[in-house]
């Protein structure tokens, strides 16, 4: 039924070298796995990090959707409340500048939104607008906050003119620091942007920021952010890399990299009515400073700041202009945005 040269035995030089053929890739296969095992890096510990980065008063408020919101209440208790929303990969950390610059006259909040900081994943894994905003109301509804100033820097920009169209009436004044959400002027290019944000570009870049995160990396991603060099120093670099590794903020990430920024929500921002205050680094690298002109085109009544060899992060670049601009804005908007205040009748 069968030949019998159907069974006969290979030569030998011709079955060794097909035992070649077969080990060369399995050989390159094991050498790939042991690079990555070697250069994977994994989660921070949690209760480490919270020690380290929240200090022993860390204060965290839980949320409906099981979020465990991380939040800084600081300076004046009686003064004006503001809330400041850090940007992508950050942390409430970033703000500590300007607590110490302005603290002294305004009740400044801050918190680590869901996928940043302390606050880590969250269960519902809602790290869109909404699933910021729903952030903000934790912490506002825990600390009594019926109405405050809004501001943020790059994604927290974007959450914060999100939130100014969705609750009109809680916000006093919006402050947008180099923040994200507006289209490319007419004949612009994209900025070139970091190497982190780069990687998230590519689906295998994606993937393989869950598993091997580089220190390296995350210093030429904050040195691709800023123009002021010298604030990059090795607090900052640990600061950034061990709080990317928390648990689950890898995750969310990647799963923003993948989110729907809903691009057409940009054209409802001609509703905001709150007095608002535009503020960019000219230097910006990640988003165009020409932003700023389109927010300022689109929002009537707001004020346009320009800063010089600023880049993305005004409030750690250049913390005294910044904390002087927004001084000069909210004590000029607020008070003429504040009712008269009524006579006494006993003194008419």
């Amino acid at each position: 039924m069968f030949d019998d040269d159907e069974f006969e035995p290979e030569p030998p030089r011709r079955s060794l070298i097909r035992r070649k053929r077969v080990m060369i890739p399995l050989g390159l296969v094991v050498a790939i796995l042991a690079i990555f095992l070697l250069l994977r890096t994994s989660d921070t510990d949690r209760d480490e990090m919270i020690a380290k980065y929240g200090g022993p008063n860390a204060a965290f408020v839980d949320g409906p959707a099981g979020q465990r919101i991380h939040y800084r209440d600081q300076g004046k208790k009686d003064g004006p409340a503001i809330v400041l929303l850090h940007g992508s990969n950050a942390s409430l950390h970033t703000w500590e500048p300007l607590v110490k610059r302005l603290g002294d006259r305004y009740r400044i909040v801050t918190l680590d939104l869901p996928g940043h900081g302390l606050t880590g994943g969250t269960p519902d894994k809602d790290y869109s607008a909404d699933g910021m905003i729903a952030a903000i109301d934790v912490v506002a509804a825990k600390l009594g906050l019926d109405h405050f100033v809004l501001g943020g820097n790059s994604m927290g920009g974007w959450v914060a003119w999100r939130y100014a169209l969705m609750e009109p009436a809680r916000v006093d004044a919006l402050l947008l620091l180099d923040a994200a959400g507006m289209p490319l002027r007419q004949g612009e290019k994209r900025p070139e942007s970091n190497i982190g944000f780069r990687v998230l570009e590519y689906p295998f870049g994606r993937w393989l920021a869950t598993q091997i995160t580089p220190r390296m990396l995350v210093e030429q991603s904050l040195r691709g952010s800023v123009a002021q060099q010298a604030i990059v120093d090795d607090a900052m670099i640990d600061r950034y890399w061990e709080l990317l590794r928390f648990p689950g903020n890898r995750e969310a990430t990647v799963l923003r990299a993948r989110m729907d920024r809903e691009p057409a929500m940009a054209e409802q921002i001609g509703a905001i009515t709150a007095p608002t205050l535009i503020l960019f680094g000219k230097e910006d690298r990640l988003i165009n400073a020409t932003a700023a002109e389109t927010f300022h085109e689109r929002i009537t009544g707001s004020e346009v700041v320009l800063l010089d060899g600023i880049g993305h992060l005004p409030m750690e670049e250049a913390p005294d202009a910044t904390a002087a601009a927004i001084a000069d804005f909210l004590t000029r908007r607020l008070a003429a945005a504040a009712p008269p205040v009524a006579a006494d009748p006993e003194t008419r």
